[in-house]
């Protein structure tokens, strides 16, 4: 078969502009914090600091790279169970993940760091460029295969664009918590991308209906991706937590919550397939929600119980939504999500929501302690004469304003994809890596075409 899908000068000529256009703003705009910068020294005699472990970057380094295989490994190796899209499945999510940090950088850097003329960029804001891009990651998992990386670089600089503006709304006008972003991170980049696949539904995707599904490999590759974001999910929720307490009741909060929630997937998948037997789409996808439902409450007093409540009840939910809600959406609704995002990011992050705003309801000093429930909820300043109540309802408020960013959003991209001139796959060549990767010619020969029939043996 021939690919007829052409990006010689179209995919150089855009990825050479926009890094030209990352190294002008960053030479105008970005300097280093006060902690990365020569003058630390001075910085440590004026505040009478002893030793440069009390660094941020100690602190933060860690849970930073944890982050950071979980952007680049744990999302890319999760979308590799597509049979023939392995190499674009990790490729182009190292394409968006790269080009997405360093425009994040400077989104983030001029709501959140801007100081005389200057963002001031530290460990702290790696961390917040990695959350930012993993709402991209969620995204693009609803178009997968279905795009061209030109499409992927425009969707990936207008949704960092909406996630900073997203993100200065809910964390400093409503001064929503939101530690491990279900609402933020989650909630915005799924229903982004629903609404971008939404705009784009292709009405011939059957036609390249055998190759969306996976073989025994690369389901196995894809296993790989899930674990490393299970194990990392307690850094991803607790990375950016206040040290000290906060810090610890997230990574406990999130940890409890995996493990609950693998084993409410296992049960409800072998209980709804036939002969009882396991659906790795379930065990790849659904074991992950766990972690994504318990972001916004992560670093308040959910207690480990509350957590495995929480796990248990998105392993239900999660892996109904892939036996019967997915299939419902693309025949009804004509969204066709490659990845099933809805069921892993879009209803636990709602779920993750709505459990931050309960939890809010219920604080009090005789659960946190009086300073303790002052520093969990910020109730000093401009809040200090807020309740949990008042904090409960910006919660609430903080799910209604991701869901209307990334609806909004979301349709904007899909109409600016829908023209004809990024170079898509053509309905019959998605998922597809030979439309845009020289594939080894042993793979072509065999793995890249239809199982054909057995031979019958010769008579001797």
């Amino acid at each position: 078969m021939a690919w007829n899908t052409n990006l010689r000068w179209r995919l150089p000529l855009i990825c050479f502009l926009l890094e030209a256009a990352m190294v002008i703003l960053f030479g105008v705009f970005v300097r280093y914090n006060p902690e990365a910068d020569p003058h630390w020294e001075e910085e440590k005699r004026q505040h009478n600091i002893s030793s440069d472990i009390e660094n941020d970057f100690y602190y933060r380094y860690p849970s930073f790279q944890d982050v950071h295989v979980m952007i680049f490994v744990g999302f890319g190796f999760l979308m590799t169970f597509l049979q023939r899209y392995g190499f674009s499945s990790v490729g182009f999510n190292f394409l968006l993940a790269a080009f997405g940090i360093q425009w994040a950088l400077l989104m983030q850097g001029w709501f959140h760091s801007f100081e005389d003329g200057h963002i001031l960029i530290s460990v702290e804001n790696l961390i917040n460029a990695d959350f930012c891009v993993g709402s991209v990651c969620v995204a693009f998992g609803a178009v997968l295969g279905k795009v061209s990386p030109i499409q992927l670089l425009i969707m990936t600089l207008i949704q960092v664009t909406l996630f900073s503006v997203n993100e200065y709304i809910l964390l400093n006008l409503l001064h929503v918590k939101d530690a491990g972003g279900s609402m933020t991170i989650h909630t915005f980049g799924a229903y982004f991308g629903l609404m971008v696949t939404w705009i784009l539904f292709r009405p011939n995707l059957e036609q390249s209906k055998e190759r969306q599904s996976s073989v025994y490999h690369s389901d196995l590759f894809a296993m790989i991706g899930t674990l490393f974001l299970w194990m990392y999910w307690p850094s991803f929720n607790s990375a950016v937590s206040k040290h000290g307490d906060a810090q610890h009741r997230a990574a406990i909060n999130t940890y409890c919550s995996l493990a609950a929630c693998v084993l409410t997937t296992v049960a409800l998948s072998s209980a709804l397939q036939r002969k009882g037997k396991l659906d790795m789409v379930h065990i790849q996808n659904a074991t992950l929600a766990g972690g994504v439902a318990v972001g916004t409450a992560a670093e308040m007093m959910l207690m480990p119980y509350g957590s495995l409540i929480v796990g248990f009840i998105c392993g239900i939910v999660s892996t109904f939504g892939f036996v019967y809600l997915t299939p419902f959406l693309e025949s009804r609704l004509r969204i066709q999500d490659t990845c099933g995002i809805h069921n892993l990011h879009g209803m636990p992050g709602i779920i993750g929501g709505i459990v931050g705003s309960v939890t809010a309801a219920t604080a009090n000093v005789g659960i946190y302690g009086k300073e303790g429930f002052i520093k969990a909820f910020d109730f000093e300043g401009p809040k200090s004469d807020w309740t949990s109540q008042i904090q409960a309802g910006y919660q609430a408020a903080g799910i209604f304003v991701s869901l209307t960013m990334a609806i909004v959003g979301g349709a904007i991209v899909g109409v600016i994809l829908k023209f004809p001139l990024w170079g898509d796959p053509a309905d019959e060549n998605c998922f597809e890596d030979e439309v845009y990767w020289e594939v080894p010619k042993d793979e072509e020969s065999h793995m890249y075409r239809p199982e054909e029939p057995a031979l019958k043996p010769v008579a001797s």
